[in-house]
């Protein structure tokens, strides 16, 4: 009964959608329809004369007009290609096993199997309708790319397949297959078509770069379908709402108790998928590498969390049972292929591998990410510094060469620690400074330089100039090549990254990681330390084996405040010697 309310509830909705529909065609054929009117009266003779010939002629140009132009607003939104999530198509011979469990389900649950299958980097499920001829592969001839009536397709965040079991996918899976039912509704898939059709009209209308001829006409079609989507907004909202009430009471009847477990692994996956992104793939996708096996990352990821999170007890067990990605064929292809997808929408990567876009696995990580990434922020970092004029050690007993005390003399402004400052830039103002601390002036600018805040103030002008460097590097770049996508796909993906993992990065955070690379570079070198990859938080540093997590907050000490107590006494508890050279890229 409450399957049958909700779906009737989305159909009248649905209805209250189609009347809006076709008022808007009534009002576009209104003057069409007087001018019938007119016409007919003219040639019987009832309406005659004078001022009536001129309203009659009048009336119809009017009625031609709006027609033409209702004629070019409904094309528009007919023609207009509705928004496609970006995805991993999945073929049934490559995953019969999976489209036989989703088939399986479809009819315990008596609904239309989906059409199709297709996986997204992305821990959510849905059904999305790719019946319009745009979505058709542009490989097929034109006169074969016709709307269909298909079921749509049912689209797995990929996490899913990894990290849940065959019988928990399946639980998470039946309140979104059973969404099919409604979908299969003639009202309720025509108030669908309508309403993506408005959208995707005013994406047309707001493409850029469109010459004056079509920008003026395409801005009137925008208008137009915004004021129709604003009075469709509340109905349509209300149709979903009730397709989603149907879907989930049907999907009651299958792995009801299965479900409220299987909702807990969505949950957890969330959070390991969110940490994997974001602090083990942004710096390898940063280095111009992508990790080729994100999903099987995943696995890792929350086996690590079950083993430190007191929450995650006995998640780890599930472990021996089947996994559902035991119902792909060739999960490794798979995964690489969902993997560079995910590159893609959440950093902007290209969309084929090449020289400076290569893979990565999870084996040559530490080495080729970790240690890489390390050794050019440190080689930026003293590239910075050199062009600043920070001088490198004068005395020919000293060792010439990159060194980690250089860069903690110049936080610091010791200039008895490893050489000092030219007669540059920041010599200028010291000795400025100096010379109104000569003139007795206690709250002149010389303690700031020469004491406690000092070490602040070249602090934030060394990240100044690290940002500036970046973003000059960033910006010569070469622009990522759309190979693989068309035009038409590019725009209706919109700006890429679509989705960006994180914010610009500050100075004070460019120059924390910079100055973290350097001693993370002279620990490897002088201290037989190593690059290591810890699954929750990315690159880390492993001394004799054991990971080193306390040396951030000692990092922060020297440039913020300028104090370098801290970090001399992890260096010294590790073995470091920050004299000594460190091998840059």
């Amino acid at each position: 009964m409450n399957v049958e309310k909700g779906v009737r509830s989305a159909r009248s909705r649905a209805l209250s959608v189609l009347r809006i529909r076709s008022t808007a065609l009534a009002v576009a054929l209104l003057p069409a329809a007087v001018a019938v009117v007119l016409l007919v009266g003219g040639a019987t003779d009832r309406i005659g004369g004078g001022s009536w010939d001129a309203a009659r002629w009048a009336v119809t140009v009017g009625a031609v007009l709006v027609l033409l132009v209702a004629a070019a607003v409904a094309a528009v939104i007919v023609r207009a290609r509705p928004a496609v999530s970006p995805t991993v198509e999945i073929a049934e011979s490559s995953a019969p096993d999976l489209y036989r469990l989703v088939r399986d389900l479809a009819d315990r649950l008596d609904v239309p199997a989906p059409s199709a299958v297709a996986l997204t980097p992305d821990c959510d499920s849905w059904l999305e309708d790719r019946t319009h001829p745009a979505s058709a592969s542009p490989s097929l001839p034109t006169r074969g790319r016709r709307r269909t009536t298909a079921a749509p397709v049912l689209v797995i965040g990929s996490p899913f397949l990894w990290w849940m079991r065959v019988a928990e996918l399946r639980a998470v899976l039946a309140p979104v297959v059973a969404g099919t039912g409604p979908s299969a509704h003639p009202d309720i898939a025509a108030a669908r078509r309508f309403v993506r059709g408005l959208d995707a009209a005013v994406a047309v209308s707001a493409r850029p770069g469109q010459s004056a001829i079509r920008k003026i006409p395409l801005a009137f079609v925008g208008w137009v379908s915004r004021l129709l989507l604003r009075a469709c907004r509340v109905h349509a909202a209300e149709m979903e709402r009730g397709v989603a009430a149907a879907a989930s009471e049907r999907a009651l009847t299958v792995d009801y108790g299965l479900r409220i477990v299987a909702q807990e692994q969505v949950g957890l996956a969330y959070a390991g998928w969110d940490r994997l992104l974001t602090r083990v793939a942004l710096p390898a996708w940063r280095m111009g590498r992508w990790p080729s096996r994100l999903d099987a990352g995943v696995v890792s990821a929350l086996t690590e969390l079950s083993r430190r999170d007191r929450l995650a007890e006995g998640f780890a067990s599930r472990l021996g049972e089947r996994p559902a990605c035991d119902l792909l064929e060739e999960p490794g292809a798979v995964d690489e292929a969902t993997s560079l997808l995910a590159a893609r929408l959440f950093h902007g990567g290209p969309a084929e591998p090449g020289p400076d876009w290569s893979p990565v696995d999870w084996q040559q990580y530490p080495e080729e990410v970790v240690d890489r990434k390390w050794r050019a922020d440190a080689a930026r970092l003293h590239r910075v510094l050199d062009d600043m004029g920070v001088r490198r050690p004068a005395d020919p007993a000293d060792p010439v060469g990159p060194t980690l005390a250089r860069v903690i003399a110049h936080l610091t402004l010791d200039r008895g620690a490893d050489g000092g400052h030219d007669s540059g830039e920041y010599g200028a103002a010291e000795a400025a400074a100096a010379a109104e601390g000569d003139e007795g002036d206690e709250g002149s600018d010389a303690k700031a330089v020469e004491g406690g805040g000092g070490g602040s103030e070249a602090g934030e002008a060394l990240a100044a100039c690290i940002s500036a460097e970046v973003a000059r590097e960033e910006a010569a770049a070469p622009p990522v090549a759309p190979s693989g996508f068309t035009d038409e796909d590019l725009w209706d993906m919109g700006p890429l990254p679509l989705f960006p993992l994180q914010p610009p990065r500050t100075g004070r955070e460019l120059l924390a990681d910079h100055v973290t690379a350097m001693v993370c570079c002279a620990a490897v070198d002088t201290a037989g330390a190593a690059p290591g990859l810890d699954w929750l938080d990315g690159p880390t540093l492993l001394v004799d084996g054991e990971r080193r997590a306390d040396l951030a907050g000692r990092v922060l000490s020297l440039v913020e405040d300028g104090d370098a107590e801290p970090l001399r006494e992890w260096l010294a508890s590790v073995g470091v010697r920050p004299e000594k050279p460190v091998r840059l890229v």
